[in-house]
């Protein structure tokens, strides 16, 4: 059985734009003819590829698909780059927590752009879900803390990104005259990064306290850095966001022992040359910013 790839393409879009209204324009076709697309790879295959919600999300079938579809896509454009035809700008979908984003993951994606003709679709989400996104077939690679490879996939060891406790030296004063214990510890407000971010309670829990303070929720990186310095609430930030604040008296430690967290490349198991390139530009960053994975 051969699959077209325009109809494999075609779900792809879909999946990517959300709705077959908005995959109808990026193809410039109509919404009934991206419809039949999809009717007639579900009848070919003998199974629903798509639920058809707001956005439209793939089935398990239709993620194998979507996989497909992206595979083939780096496939081809390796093979024009070898014959010497590079003029498409394939699309590259990556899943990257927002910290190492905001920090240490973009220079080596632009060092890979100021060489080949590559576009990156950069999924944002917490380390601990971005495995879910190659499962689904929605990226290609991903930052995750997911040290067993999803399946039909290779991972590598990135390094690990370290967390200290911080607050603004006005909030240490305030919530905190008499030191850090436990009571002030659960009086004292806290940010977090969103509701999935447990990074705060896990030091929390290293500190022996069980209560829950007060939270604000501030769900993207900068501005959560920010937060803290503003003296919102006292947080976990890696020694990239904090060094400055720390170093002028801005910020203060709260002490205690940092949150490790071990973050891993995962990538599709494919052949491609596109693919391992930037990889390798991936892992020698990491290497050289974050710090390395304790052998046990």
């Amino acid at each position: 059985m051969s699959i077209a790839l325009e109809l494999a393409r075609t779900l792809a879009v879909i999946v990517d734009e959300g709705s077959l209204e908005a995959a109808a324009r990026r193809l410039h076709v109509t919404p009934s003819a991206v419809s039949q697309r999809v009717r007639s790879l579900e009848a070919q295959l003998g199974r629903v590829l798509l639920v058809r919600t707001r956005p439209a999300r793939p089935t398990d079938a239709g993620a194998a698909v979507v996989r497909l579809a992206r595979q083939l896509d780096v496939l081809e454009h390796d093979l024009r780059a070898a014959v010497g035809q590079e003029e498409e700008w394939p699309a590259l979908p990556l899943a990257v927590n927002a910290d190492s984003l905001a920090t240490w993951f973009l220079p080596p994606l632009a060092r890979v752009a100021a060489e080949r003709r590559v576009r990156f679709a950069l999924h944002r989400d917490d380390q601990d879900f971005t495995a879910g996104l190659l499962e689904s077939g929605t990226v290609m690679a991903a930052v995750t803390s997911r040290a067993e490879p999803v399946a039909g996939c290779r991972v590598a060891p990135l390094g690990v990104l370290r967390y200290e406790a911080v607050a603004a030296a006005g909030f240490a004063a305030r919530w905190f005259p008499d030191g850090v214990g436990a009571e002030a510890l659960a009086a004292a407000p806290v940010v977090d990064f969103d509701r999935r971010d447990d990074l705060q309670t896990r030091w929390l829990a290293l500190r022996g306290v069980d209560s829950d303070p007060p939270r604000h929720l501030v769900p993207a990186s900068a501005d959560f850095a920010h937060a803290i310095r503003l003296g919102l609430g006292w947080g976990l930030l890696p020694r990239f966001q904090s060094a400055d604040g720390l170093r002028s008296g801005a910020l203060v430690p709260l002490g205690g022992p940092p949150v490790d967290v071990p973050l891993y490349w995962q990538q599709w198991n494919l052949a491609s040359e596109l693919l391992d390139l930037v990889a390798a530009e991936v892992l020698a960053a990491a290497r050289a910013e974050l710090a390395p994975l304790s052998r046990r």
